[in-house]
């Protein structure tokens, strides 16, 4: 066979893998799951806020509420992506310091490295983050001198904690997977609070952390792929709450009403609602319906351990 030949073969059969997805050779498509779709509320059947964006065999998580640990195991196992086993559990984003945002913090620092994660924690948030780490390597030095001290011998890479403060909008992390960009929004009295804009796998992803409405995120989202934004039930809303712890919710958070106007100025291809306040039993609400009265986009409610 004539070698010009053989060279048009070589490259069409390399299309071909390509396209069907052969892992060595494509780059895969970024899954994002709700690894916890939370609150403040102990719900047992809602783990705290954390949403983990995964290519290419690296997780990245979004917020470390309470469980996230187990969760991210839990994830592993029902979707079979290794990249969620705790030991591999390696890059963190935090969008503010509220408790049920960083509860799972010292979770993500210790139990990976206590079962094997022999790489470096590293953690992106507001400032405050790494005064936070320092503390809680103080409050938890007894078990971490026993630990590595002790019968045990457990390694001193696998624990460390790599603290980066942002200081405002823009590009804050990128690898030869992905591009991540923080994204100012207001919530409430926080001096700052962020949401984050991630290109992965050929796709969009916008993560709004908590906030109240705001055109940040609608200039980041701007048709993409897939929107993560939290929301809290304005019929309910409007039954339970007076005027005055009314104005909370008003200045921390999206209503149902809110964040319809919002998505049909974004135009997600798909809108995914997350750290969901119901005011009521989540079963007597139905936050989609409330939203689909004035946005035609689609619409789910996310709910622990579902893929997007």
């Amino acid at each position: 066979m004539p070698l010009l030949a053989k060279r048009f073969r070589t490259a069409l059969g390399l299309a071909c893998l390509i396209a069907i997805g052969f892992p060595a050779l494509a780059e895969q498509s970024a899954r994002v799951i709700i690894l916890g779709s939370g609150t403040p509320i102990p719900d047992p059947a809602s783990s705290g806020p954390c949403v983990a964006v995964v290519v290419n065999g690296q997780a990245y998580l979004f917020d470390a509420g309470p469980g996230v640990v187990r969760q991210a195991q839990a994830a592993a196992e029902k979707f079979g992506i290794s990249a969620l086993d705790a030991t591999h559990l390696t890059r963190l984003f935090i969008t503010h310091l509220h408790s049920d945002h960083t509860l799972g913090y010292p979770d993500l620092m210790l139990t990976p490295w206590v079962v094997g994660r022999h790489e470096p924690l590293e953690v992106y948030g507001p400032k405050g983050i790494a005064a936070m780490t320092e503390h809680l390597e103080q409050a938890y030095a007894a078990d971490i001198q026993v630990r590595t001290g002790g019968l045990e011998g457990l390694n001193d890479e696998g624990l460390k904690v790599e603290a980066h403060e942002i200081q405002g909008a823009g590009p804050v992390y990128k690898d030869q997977n992905v591009t991540v960009r923080s994204i100012v929004v207001k919530h409430g009295s926080w001096p700052q609070a962020f949401g984050y804009e991630v290109n992965a796998g050929g796709r969009r992803i916008v993560i709004s952390g908590d906030t109240m409405p705001s055109q940040s995120i609608v200039k980041a989202c701007n048709g993409c792929d897939v929107l993560v934004h939290e929301v809290y039930s304005e019929d309910r809303f409007n039954l339970v709450f007076g005027a005055s712890r009314g104005k909370y919710h008003r200045s921390f958070h999206t209503s149902t009403t809110e964040l319809a106007a919002l998505a049909t100025q974004a135009k997600p291809k798909l809108l995914v609602l997350y750290h969901q306040l119901y005011f009521g039993r989540p079963e007597e609400v139905d936050l989609v319906k409330e939203i689909h009265r004035t946005y035609t986009g689609p619409v789910v409610n996310g709910q622990d351990l579902t893929e997007y």
